[in-house]
């Protein structure tokens, strides 16, 4: 029984409150972890919100078999919100202690090794939210500042508060398992302290109302048990039709991958074994016999990444687009001269192999463009932009990170390096279903939603085709989903340094390669693209990798995205 949540789901202070058919599966996991044969447990969620875990750990313990007293404790720091978790536990007759203040500046006075189950969704903050003495507290014992996501640290106090063959039962994002960002929390659950026994990447499976994507990972503080974690993932399957497929969490607790059905979409449920990378900044993945086995053979075919080709870099970044971008800049007053305008490629204008001829936004581009690095125009030479710049003053003032940088205060943040815009160069979308890699010789700009890799790092241009077409091919989408693994909503996926630096290349010295690379400078420098072509280059690529690229049920073609030509 759970009654009517009392204040909004959208929890205060950053954290998005426990869905009551996750909070179950959670809790269910937990206990199918937790040692039960002892007289009294005591469970901890660090961040109890309105009580929906706790409630949920309380009906687990009962289905799990466990007839002890149970020892809930719960820690909140909003008020509203111990008020509406005593009242929900209370109506279902369940006792739990629930404590007004900071779990982590409570925990330094809990005794190590006293917990038998953690169970949290931490929430996302910014640390001055949490309060001066909490904020220090991250700052002192985790080196967290800033934007921070409390799941590292509540990883590390529950290695500490939990009793050898306690468990953890964490809910947090699936960020961690794919980013750099993520790379502490990664590195905390490696430590040897907590073992991961199950691990849950629910994807897009929108089981919050908020933009969330979720991950459950179900650690015991034990000592290697020699068999490979249980690894689950969720995405959705775009395309299909009907109402085939059965539960979600009933897919995510079989044995074997299948398809669920789950608010009106249906999901791939792929079910394999987790095997700990040798180092924390490699992506954590599935592994099954037949991924593995595909990869061991891309590997052996593999010369080399594009991260040792060539340096990847993120378009400019002015923190004042509205200012420094536009579309119209015949409107703008005072009138900016056309030298300082250039042309700007953005997600927009870029389709697979080529950019658009018609690009409509130009950035105001205070840089000396024969220049290798930066270096900065004196506006007094341009009336017209600094006049346009003055009347923007206090807006680019406001950014006190630019000036105490030692930067001109009508500067763009990031503007990378000017001399290389007029190299060709390729060119791709940060977030993208499938693919978009393309060749650009129009001198533009890119926008910080882009990323780019200049020609004139690549040794032979013969290479530079080389990696547009495996970066636009089945094989190369597969490799990314493969290894990198971070999708988005809407089968969405980020297209960022970390991961299409690790893409692989074969010997372009190969006939096969040889071909390959005739294929891809047709299609980039050639007419209309159409999918016989698309087809040729996708066997071409595996070919050239001798492996059948073996497209996933929910992918397109990666030519198939619309394009501007």
């Amino acid at each position: 029984m759970t009654i009517v949540r009392e204040i909004n789901d959208e929890k205060r202070h950053g954290q998005h409150y426990t869905p009551t058919e996750l909070a179950v599966f959670l809790a269910d996991r937990s206990f199918a972890t937790t040692v039960l044969q002892k007289k009294t447990i005591t469970v901890v969620d660090p961040a109890c919100g309105d009580g929906e875990l706790l409630i949920a750990a309380a009906q687990a313990a009962r289905s799990a078999g466990f007839t002890g007293s149970l020892n809930l404790i719960g820690y909140e720091i909003d008020e509203a919100a111990v008020v509406a978790a005593n009242r929900r536990l209370q109506a279902i007759g369940v006792q739990a202690e629930i404590i007004l203040g900071d779990f982590l500046v409570h925990q330094r006075d809990m005794g190590s090794g006293t917990v038998d189950l953690i169970i949290t969704n931490p929430p996302y903050v910014r640390t001055q939210h949490l309060g001066q003495e909490a904020a220090r507290l991250l700052a002192n014992e985790f080196a967290l500042t800033g934007r921070v996501d409390l799941t590292h640290p509540f990883v590390s106090v529950a290695s500490r508060l939990l009793r050898q063959g306690g468990t953890l039962g964490l809910l947090c994002s699936n960020r961690f398992l794919t980013t750099l960002s993520g790379e502490n929390v990664r590195r905390t659950l490696m430590s040897g302290e907590l073992q991961v026994c199950e691990l849950y990447d629910l994807g897009d499976t929108k089981l919050f109302k908020a933009a969330v994507l979720p991950a459950v990972i179900i650690a015991s503080k034990t000592p290697p048990m020699g068999l490979p974690a249980k690894y689950v993932s969720a995405y959705e399957v775009a395309g299909s039709n009907g109402d085939a497929g059965g539960e979600l969490f009933e897919a995510l607790g079989a044995a074997e991958s299948g398809t669920a059905f789950h608010n009106g979409k249906h999901y791939e449920v792929k079910v394999g074994s987790f095997v700990p990378p040798t180092d924390t900044k490699t992506p954590w993945r599935i592994s099954d016999p037949s991924s593995d086995q595909w990869l061991e053979s891309i590997e052996k075919r593999t010369w080399k990444t594009f991260g040792d080709i060539a340096k990847i870099r993120v378009g400019i970044k002015t923190t004042a687009d509205r200012v420094f971008l536009g579309d119209d800049w015949k409107r703008s007053a005072p009138e900016v001269e056309e030298e300082l305008l250039l042309p700007l490629i953005t997600q927009s204008n870029i389709a697979p192999w080529r950019t658009s001829d018609h690009l409509e936004m130009k950035v105001l581009y205070p840089y000396d463009l024969s220049a290798v690095k930066r270096r900065v125009l004196d506006i007094e030479e341009w009336p017209g932009a600094k006049a346009y710049l003055h009347s923007h003053e206090e807006q680019l003032r406001g950014r006190k990170y630019v000036i105490e940088g030692g930067r001109e205060w009508y500067e763009i943040w990031v503007p990378q390096r000017p001399a290389l815009w007029a190299e060709p160069k390729i060119v791709f979308p940060d977030i993208s279903e499938n693919p978009r890699f393309a060749l650009d010789t129009t001198g533009a700009v890119v926008n910080g939603n882009c990323y780019w890799i200049s020609m004139s790092d690549i040794e032979d241009a013969d290479i530079a085709y080389l990696m547009l077409a495996v970066a636009n091919s089945s094989l190369g989408l597969r490799y990314y989903d493969e290894v990198c693994g971070n999708r988005l909503y809407s089968g969405k996926r980020r297209w960022i340094t970390q991961y299409v630096k690790r893409l692989p290349l074969p010997s372009p010295e190969t006939a096969e390669a040889q071909k390959l690379i005739a294929d891809a400078r047709a299609l980039a420098t050639g007419g209309e693209v159409n999918p016989e072509q698309i087809a040729q280059l996708d066997s071409d690529v595996a070919a050239a990798f001798s492996a059948s690229p073996r497209r996933n049920s929910s992918d397109q073609q990666s030519g198939s995205e619309a394009t501007l030509f």
